[in-house]
């Protein structure tokens, strides 16, 4: 592995078109006076703040750690329409889902998202029988116009042929339908930088401590800077409350009595390294309503979800030793042991669903957005699915528009006026893109690695030539930052000068995959922190 002696002097000053440093946004973001503050940098908050900045508002956009630091990095990594929703008839909800679905993937964010194969398979005794699970997949395909293909039933030995971890002791047959998949962390951070460029000024790591108040109506917040210990304000015109798992607890900043709006069900995760290739997905149905997913991401295979309710500190979900066993064993339904082994999981993960109060079991929770306005004129809202990001946004939007008095103003536009699939940044073929990074390598020196090149194409789409020109410029930028990882180190200074990353964490886990993949040894750590610690 290298050792990069030189990184220090790598990041002596930003590169030419940087965004603003901590200072300056600081600066912004207590002299002016905001449309709209939202409060939470995770997807939901991202989309609104998106979608009012195109609608020519001005927005400021702030979190208590980084963007997508929670949930919205901890969730399956799908785009879908929900398989499982047909069970209890909501057809009109999966036909939505899908038609978002297959924005996002198609027109919004084809560089980022990618269709993905799911076996369903079919085993004796099983909670689902073949004819059942063949018209589900059949019908299921056509609420999205068959633009995944036919939903059929496909043979065991022709499954295990793609899937050969596939149990096939006591199959009967396998369904099969399309779905997309995504990075989670890298699609939130490609609609920061939308929300950016749409003239919405965002800044991470920054806490909420106390809330503005003008005559009895929420008019801002109170910050610190968690990086520098600096305190400011914002002030606003309206606050919006999208702290996802928090969102009670800042409700109750604004009044201290508010009752508890929500409920909380964990979500874990593993991943684990892969004992042979996998060219689908396996969606094992566990009981009538649940399923377990086997989702070959990022190299390796992606294992989940629990699904039980949560009644802990937000901040401290993790997966336990129960959350493990759980998770292989219900994976044991349909994989070998040999890919199941405790010695290939390389990372965890748990995240935390924000589903409305109430009773009732938590897997069998409707996934819908919640939005309450407290007696300060705080909006809140949470809950929701990543695949319908964008709607969810627009949605929201909306309900401010009609908010009585008009706090945003009348001098926007309508978010119903704005073009309906606004591409994120870097959109571009991720083929393309990646043969033209090897094909256009530097004149002297080695080319670009060919999972590299492939790597950089389908997380940054054409801004991977932002990243190709400074490894050019920068031989050692150009070297891997571990040898089993694609990444290179030009990644960094690019996540540094670009990408709002402060800590090695917002490096390693979200802006690039190393910590997800187990690399992130203390020596890679030391030298990412010495690229971000040098930051003018």
């Amino acid at each position: 592995m290298t050792t990069l002696q030189s990184v220090p002097a790598l990041g002596t000053r930003p590169a030419a078109g940087s965004q603003p440093s901590r200072a300056e946004t600081r600066e912004q973001l207590s002299k002016a006076t905001y449309d709209l503050l939202v409060i939470g940098g995770g997807i939901l908050g991202i989309s609104t703040a998106w979608h009012a900045a195109q609608s020519g508002l001005r927005v400021a956009l702030v979190d208590a750690g980084d963007f997508a630091g929670a949930t919205s990095s901890a969730s399956s990594k799908l785009l879908h329409g929900g398989l499982r929703y047909l069970q209890t008839g909501a057809v009109k909800l999966v036909a939505e889902n899908h038609f978002e679905r297959r924005a996002v993937s198609r027109q919004v964010a084809p560089h980022l998202a990618n269709p993905l194969t799911f076996y369903l398979p079919v085993y004796k005794g099983g909670p689902h029988g073949a004819a059942k699970l063949g018209a589900g997949v059949f019908a299921y395909s056509a609420l999205s116009a068959f633009g995944d293909g036919v939903g059929h039933l496909l043979s065991p030995a022709k499954a295990a042929q793609d899937v050969p971890e596939l149990r096939t002791d006591n199959l009967k047959a396998v369904a099969v339908y399309g779905d997309d998949q995504m990075n989670d962390a890298r699609m939130a951070l490609m609609t920061v930088r939308a929300a950016v460029a749409a003239g919405a000024t965002v800044l991470n790591h920054a806490e909420v401590t106390g809330l503005r108040f003008t005559r009895g109506r929420v008019t801002g917040a109170e910050l610190r800077d968690r990086t520098s210990g600096d305190e400011f304000g914002v002030s606003a015109r309206l606050v919006l409350n999208a702290t996802g798992p928090w969102v009670d607890h800042l409700r109750r900043m604004e009044d201290p009595n508010a009752a508890p709006s929500i409920r909380l069900s964990k979500g874990a995760h593993l991943v684990l390294k892969r004992t042979s290739p996998w060219k689908a997905a396996l969606a094992t149905p566990i009981d009538k309503y649940r399923i377990t997913f086997a989702l070959p991401w990022e190299d390796m295979l992606l294992l989940g979800t629990t699904d039980e309710e949560y009644e802990g500190d937000p901040g401290q979900v993790e997966v336990t030793e129960k959350d493990t066993a759980q998770i292989l064993d219900e994976a044991a339904f349909s994989i070998r042991d040999q890919q199941l082994s405790r010695d290939l999981i390389t990372y965890a993960f748990a995240g935390l669903r924000v589903l409305p109060g109430g009773p009732g079991d938590t897997s069998k929770a409707k996934r819908e957005t919640v939005v309450t306005e407290g007696r300060g004129g705080m909006l809140s809202v949470a809950g929701g699915k990543w695949t319908t990001f964008r709607h969810i946004g627009r949605t929201v939007m909306k309900k401010l528009e009609a908010l009585p008095g008009h706090p945003l103003g009348e001098d926007y536009e309508p978010v119903s006026t704005l073009p309906k699939r606004l591409p994120l940044p870097g959109i571009a073929n991720p083929n393309a893109v990646a043969h033209r990074l090897l094909v256009d390598g530097p004149a002297p020196g080695p080319r670009m690695a060919a999972d590299t090149a492939r790597h950089l194409a389908t997380h940054y789409g054409s801004l991977s030539f932002d990243i190709a020109r400074m490894a050019n410029e920068n031989p050692e930028l150009a070297e891997r930052i571990h040898p089993d990882a694609p990444e290179i180190w030009a990644q960094v200074a690019y996540a540094r000068d670009h990408e709002w990353a402060e800590t090695a964490d917002d490096v390693l886990r979200r802006r690039t995959t190393l910590t997800i993949r187990g690399l992130a040894t203390d020596e890679i750590r030391g030298k990412v922190d010495d690229l971000l610690g040098r930051k003018a």
